[in-house]
């Protein structure tokens, strides 16, 4: 796999990532962000494809499939939409298009509702909500100024406030000229049925048969993803097992606040040092990828 993505990444620039993702220290998110354009978001894609095949290989592939955020170019790969070439092509891609997404992203300690009243007590009309990655925990995208006006209100009601070390803005309805410059730029990418359902926390549930995918993509760019409500779908009926295919535990942290434990078990087989790899059943609801910006997805990771 590692092969034919870094195939890929040679057209871009990108030096070959397989030897040092799969080494014995691998490269920190800091690391890669310092590599050429395409770089984390390649590695990124990689990893969270290579977990989701590792369980695959213990017995515990999904049935279904969540992609947050940029998470889901791996999601759509592990569905079997896009081969390994093409997939690792998109997220090469959309590290060329995030250097046209100005601004940031900041993590706000508190949900939607509160996120969007400081928004509008702070004066910050350039401002949006990006991500809601669970009841407590909402990400705000927009102008640099206008988010550090934000942060300081947040901090002044007592709110935490972590900006996150992303050079880029995303989910902002003022990056339509990027997310379409992207959707033309990936169209290219064949696409085939999905083998399973990919539920994406940008569209609010499932890609049906005749969606637009590579559409869906662009629409990261400029539309919030609502984790939650698709959580609540995934776990229905009760109870689920989802499992985090990507190199840490952010998702596998906000399931938990999210779900009760009646309802679904979450695990991060690689954030984890209990997880068992031996082999074990079907899962019976899917692994959640990584967002390929930083780790593990770009904004939940500060």
């Amino acid at each position: 796999m590692f092969g034919r993505a870094d195939d890929v990444g040679a057209e871009f620039g990108i030096p070959p990532l397989g030897g040092a993702l799969l080494g014995g220290t691998p490269p920190s998110g800091r690391d890669l962000a310092h590599g050429p354009v395409g770089t984390a978001q390649l590695a990124l894609f990689c990893s969270s494809v290579a977990v989701h095949r590792a369980l695959c290989g213990i017995g515990r592939a999904p049935d279904r499939v969540v992609g947050v955020s940029f998470g889901e170019i791996a999601a759509l790969t592990a569905a079997g939409v896009f081969d390994i070439p093409g997939g690792a092509r998109i997220a090469c891609l959309l590290a060329q298009h995030l250097q046209r997404c100005e601004g940031r992203l900041t993590l706000l300690g508190t949900g939607e509702g509160r996120a969007n009243a400081l928004l509008r007590e702070a004066g910050c009309p350039g401002l949006a909500v990006a991500c809601v990655n669970d009841p407590g925990e909402t990400v705000i995208s927009g102008p640099l100024r206008e988010l550090q006006t934000a942060e300081k209100c947040a901090q002044r009601q007592g709110l935490s406030v972590t900006r996150l070390r992303l050079p880029f803005s995303s989910h902002h309805p003022a990056l339509k000229g990027p997310a379409d410059a992207f959707a033309a730029a990936i169209r290219t990418v064949p696409a085939r049925a999905a083998r399973l359902p990919v539920h994406s926390a940008v569209r609010g549930g499932p890609y049906g048969p005749g969606d637009d995918v590579h559409r869906g993509l662009a629409d990261c760019l400029v539309r919030p993803a609502r984790l939650p409500e698709v959580l609540f779908q995934v776990t229905t009926p009760a109870p689920a097992l989802l499992l985090e295919a990507g190199t840490g535990r952010a998702l596998t942290r906000n399931v938990r606040r999210t779900v009760p434990p009646s309802a679904a078990r979450a695990a991060a087989p690689l954030g984890e040092p209990g997880f068992s790899w031996a082999p074990g059943g079907r899962t019976p609801a899917g692994a959640l990828p990584g967002s390929p910006a930083l780790l593990p997805p770009p904004e939940q990771s500060p």
